[in-house]
């Protein structure tokens, strides 16, 4: 059966181009159109869409706006499409906390430059959508319980906490003195994933941490800028020979690889150029290489919510080292997909919800 499709948003013009490029699909069919956020929600109530595409910027309700209405009303996929600046990634990462599951830039040039690659990835993104995301997920869950104890939200609000549930596998784990770097990988529902788990860690945090978010280069300073606010630890966006310290977390930047050096007993990261075709940059899968070739074991991997399989690969270098992989649950993750693909190939050491992630870590310390 077809996924059902509502497109949203306040351009005639846009609306049918993106009509256009659905329909093409067999296995979408659009089923309505809105014009502002108001009708949006309206339209998701009456319509019951498997999966919304939003825009942000609309009259009479905003698309941040909207969707927070709609996880209220009518819980519903959507995918929301944004403008590859630093205003649009701000504006894109307020839509994924007011629940929204993933993001795509509105200039079909900046998916890809030829227009038939562009349509086949727009409508592959949304059957994904349509078919493995649980709306809401993270945001919701992470509203129960009381406030973390990190610094205020630079968004005005805290980050919750989630009450505790039992892991599915428990083991003892690493203690923090086997450890001398965690790696953090995510894609689909990272953003608002990470802010949880990190909003959990103290700031004598003993181990440092490089993160990898599969997001555009024009995102990731905006995100360590948010992500900075609600944490203890200090973090920013990774450059070139940077120091990876206690008490830190660096964030791979947007369309580069992180790689890992070590200068006597110090550790940097090293910025990677991409190859040619490669789809995930930056990639956890390169960053757990990178980081086993320099570290050998001693690397905790924690793979969060995400579409693909990016991270199985690298998890399954640092297992051959006695290394460590933490996955984040099923039933927490937005997207099973990359956690799902470690623990289905036999090599996470611990499966836990989302907050459980944050608190093991949290004893590190």
């Amino acid at each position: 059966m077809a996924k059902r499709v509502l497109i949203v948003d306040d351009s005639g013009f846009f609306r049918r181009r993106i009509k256009e490029m659905l329909s093409s699909d067999p296995r979408l069919e659009v089923v309505g159109e809105a014009a502002d956020g108001r009708q949006a929600v309206e339209e998701a109530v009456r319509l019951k869409p498997d999966v919304i595409t939003m825009d942000i910027e609309m009259p009479v309700l905003d698309g941040i706006s909207a969707v927070r209405e709609i996880m209220q009303r009518q819980p519903t996929p959507v995918l929301m499409f944004s403008s590859l600046t630093f205003d649009g990634a701000r504006a894109t990462l307020d839509a994924l906390e007011a629940g929204a599951v993933d993001f795509l830039p509105k200039r079909f040039s900046d998916i890809s430059s030829n227009a038939e690659k562009a349509r086949e990835q727009l409508q592959e993104r949304v059957r994904t959508v349509a078919a493995g995301a649980r709306p809401g997920t993270a945001t919701s869950r992470a509203r129960t319980g009381p406030a973390p104890t990190g610094r205020p939200s630079t968004t005005g609000g805290t980050v919750g906490r989630e009450s505790a549930a039992p892991t599915r596998r428990a083991s003892a784990g690493p203690r923090a003195s086997d450890l001398d770097l965690v790696v953090i990988g995510a894609s689909t529902g990272g953003p608002v994933a990470l802010q949880r788990v990190l909003a959990a860690l103290p700031a004598s945090f003993p181990v440092p941490i490089l993160l990898v978010q599969h997001m555009p280069a024009n995102f990731t300073a905006a995100f360590a800028q948010r992500v900075d606010g609600m944490s203890q630890l200090r973090i920013r966006e990774a450059a070139d020979g940077d120091s990876l310290e206690a008490g830190s977390a660096l964030l791979a930047p947007g369309g580069q690889h992180m790689g890992v050096r070590r200068r006597g007993g110090a550790l940097s990261v090293h910025t990677i150029e991409p190859r040619e075709g490669e789809f995930y940059k930056p990639s956890v899968d390169v960053a757990l290489r990178e980081a086993t070739q320099v570290c050998g074991g001693r690397v905790l991997g924690v793979i969060l919510t995400g579409m693909g399989a990016d991270g199985c690969e690298g998890a399954r270098e640092l297992k051959r080292r006695q290394g460590h992989i933490w996955s984040q649950d099923e039933a927490t993750s937005v997207i099973y997909g990359m956690p799902g693909a470690v623990a289905k190939a036999g090599l996470t050491d611990r499966e836990m919800p989302l907050m459980d992630i944050g608190q093991a870590l949290a004893r590190l310390a």
